[in-house]
């Protein structure tokens, strides 16, 4: 009776390593002469398709970040910058009226932001932009008729504002990404 030892029964297996992305594709040798014999197989040029990135997922980014609407200059991102700078003045000095304003001025800037990667088929922000109708029609009823003694009754009104607004944020977004997939934007 032979005994094998568990390192004979194991096989040996290559590792391989990843291609880099950021490396050129290797480049094709140059035509063979008919009088030399080749395989059919080892004159084909490495397809691009290979070297370039998949996407993988319905979530992530396709193509480039759409253009601003304000051209060259960085507004929205400004305006995020200010309210944070708001926000911690009016926190750190407890001041209402410059919290508001830097709560307000930085949702400005993220909405815009949002909306514009949202609406281009670039990124999925459905649940924050469907979040923001239901937030007004909660912050509506509450100025309108004061605060409620059970607030469970809030998300009567908000719920179904939030169901609709996502469902329908939803579908848009998936015509927007497949009109990019299809047809790539020229930026």
């Amino acid at each position: 009776m032979l005994r094998r030892t568990v390192a004979a029964q194991k096989t040996k297996r290559r590792s391989r390593k990843r291609r880099s992305t950021d490396r050129p594709p290797p480049v094709a040798p140059p035509p063979v002469a008919s009088s030399q014999q080749r395989s059919p197989r080892a004159g084909r040029e490495p397809t691009a398709t290979r070297s370039q990135p998949v996407d993988r997922g319905a979530l992530g980014t396709v193509g480039e970040r759409p253009a601003s609407p304000f051209g060259g200059l960085p507004v929205s991102e400004l305006a995020i910058l200010a309210g944070a700078v708001g926000i911690v003045v009016g926190l750190i000095r407890g001041a209402g009226p410059a919290l508001i304003v830097g709560l307000i001025v930085c949702a400005l800037g993220v909405l815009e932001v949002t909306a514009r990667e949202h609406f281009s088929g670039y990124r999925s922000h459905t649940t924050l932009l469907a979040a923001v109708p239901a937030v007004g029609v909660e912050a509506g009823l509450v100025s309108a008729f004061g605060e409620p003694r059970d607030r469970a009754l809030l998300l009567l009104a908000a719920v179904p504002v939030f169901a609709i607004a996502f469902w329908l944020l939803r579908r848009r977004f998936q015509r927007a990404r497949q009109a990019r997939l299809a047809r790539p934007p020229a930026w």
